[in-house]
């Protein structure tokens, strides 16, 4: 028997590349892209690990769960960690991250997270590249949940390493994902005997056996499920616009925040300021006296495809995501959210205006 996932033709090098070139496109970078068989976690601690090591002095910039892990992979790198933490609830800025190098002047590796999906909020990266450009530190970001979101410019901005995954704004498979690196992390990691090498986790190694070879020969047998799905994302990007998937995801985000606002009965944005809201989710915070993780669930009972969680750890209690990206990030999805929290909220005793929020969203989406 013949099955469409199945008994496909061997994805070649001469692919692969081309759809490497199409994620540079994406990217407006003239770097290298190097596309890694993994969820971005993979090529995120590839970075680190390639780059970091005894004699580094990281500034580790936490703006939620993210920046916490890359702090750990540092430190087990034997880095110096300087962390920089913010409330989750709100952005980093430029300034804190200006002084914070000023105090340590031996930085020389600068870890951020774009946009975080799962605190909501988003961090100036342009103003930081700045920055960090000035002090002559390498510069990591990962902007997984950004890309296809809101503007990314790793060239523009100085980034050295760049790492994208294809699962949230981009509409695409989750076990696939990729990196620009820069003439100068390229150095930094093939100075470090501690960079990985013959591993998973190696970028050196696409360097040396994939990029230097003039990207003939792969260094093994690719993922093609999620090529092909990778390759069919940015196909249906490129057909909408760049520039209308992302105001798409802004207007989404804009909906969302105004309907839940209108929706009352306590029920508010936990980034506090519109400006540092993520346009890929929209956390909201619980009324008080309601448990956020029940109030999910019971909203799901109801729709239980639309596309809110619980916070993690120990937001679970307090915190709403409403994870508008993608395929959903539309008015049918804002909407439908809307609309089942407030009946659960109905439901659990708390009064709502559900036609306030309707109208609120409605307003938002009228306006883009």
């Amino acid at each position: 028997m013949t099955h469409p996932f199945l008994d496909l033709a061997p994805l070649s090098a001469a692919h692969f590349a081309a759809i490497e070139d199409r994620v540079a496109r994406l990217l407006d970078t003239r770097q290298d892209v190097v596309i890694t068989q993994g969820e971005a976690l993979l090529p995120l601690e590839g970075c680190i690990r390639g780059a970091a090591r005894p004699g580094t002095t990281a500034l580790n910039v936490i703006t939620g769960p993210y920046g916490q892990t890359f702090g750990d992979w540092l430190r087990d790198c034997g880095a110096t960690v300087v962390d920089l933490a913010v409330p989750f609830h709100t952005a980093v800025t430029a300034a804190q991250v200006e002084e914070a190098l000023a105090a340590h002047p031996g930085i020389d590796f600068v870890s951020l997270v774009h946009a975080e999906a799962a605190t909501g909020n988003t961090n100036p990266v342009a103003e930081i590249g700045e920055v960090v450009r000035a002090h002559g530190a390498l510069f990591m970001l990962d902007a997984v949940a950004s890309v296809a979101a809101e503007p990314l410019l790793p060239d523009a901005w100085g980034v050295d390493l760049c790492v994208i995954g294809a699962q949230k704004a981009m509409g695409g498979p989750a076990g696939v994902s990729a990196v620009s690196v820069s003439e100068r992390a390229w150095e930094r990691m093939a100075a470090n005997p501690r960079a990985p090498r013959r591993s998973y986790l190696s970028l050196l190694d696409w360097k040396e056996r994939w990029i230097d070879g003039g990207r003939k020969a792969l260094l093994h047998a690719p993922a093609q499920l999620e090529m092909l799905a990778l390759e069919a994302c940015l196909e249906r990007i490129e057909s909408e616009g760049l520039d209308a998937l992302m105001a798409r995801h802004a207007t989404a985000a804009a909906a969302t925040r105004a309907g839940a606002l209108a929706l009352g009965g306590g029920l508010e944005p936990y980034v506090h300021e519109a400006r540092d809201a993520a346009p890929v989710a929209t956390t909201l915070r619980a009324p008080r006296g309601v448990d956020a993780s029940a109030l999910v669930a019971k909203a799901l009972a109801a729709d239980p495809v639309l596309p809110l969680v619980a916070g993690g750890g120990a937001l679970a209690g307090e915190m709403i995501r409403v994870n508008h990206y993608g395929p959903d990030a539309t008015r049918g999805v804002v909407h439908g959210s809307l609309a089942a929290l407030g009946s659960a909220l109905s439901e659990s005793g708390v009064a709502v205006d559900l036609e306030a929020a309707r109208r609120a969203a409605a307003e938002a989406w009228a306006r883009a």
